[in-house]
């Protein structure tokens, strides 16, 4: 895989052309962004850590640290999970590919662990 190919973006951005094929990554649709103005080719909502792991992160910093690892092994014990990062892999061989997520804290997201796992796979 391209490490190029895959990129992050808020969906609170404007889409442009070099966004590719667009997947947003969060378990739950984004306040206030219409499907038209969200331009998502692909929902996979099941890629996002569990509900009881993002309730008890609840975007805290100091809780970074852990999320990460316990997310990370979601992505890895979880088949589901498995499963939708070859997909995102196999898409990014051949064009870009864009992660959107919501999160207003760009450093300390699932998002960026997401990205980083599948960089490194």
């Amino acid at each position: 895989m391209s490490r190029s190919n895959i990129r992050l973006m808020r969906i609170y951005e404007p889409p442009t052309p070099e966004d590719g094929y667009r997947i947003l990554i969060d378990r739950l649709w984004p306040r206030g962004v219409s499907k038209q103005q969200a331009a998502i080719d692909e929902w996979m909502k099941e890629i996002a850590p569990s509900p009881e792991l993002r309730k008890w992160f609840c975007h805290q910093p100091d809780r970074f640290e852990t999320f990460s690892e316990c997310y990370i092994r979601e992505l890895e014990e979880d088949s589901n999970k498995s499963t939708l990062a070859d997909q995102i892999c196999e898409l990014s061989l051949d064009r870009a590919v864009t992660l959107v997520y919501a999160a207003k804290d760009s450093v300390h997201n699932h998002a960026n662990v997401l990205y980083r796992w599948l960089i490194s796979r």
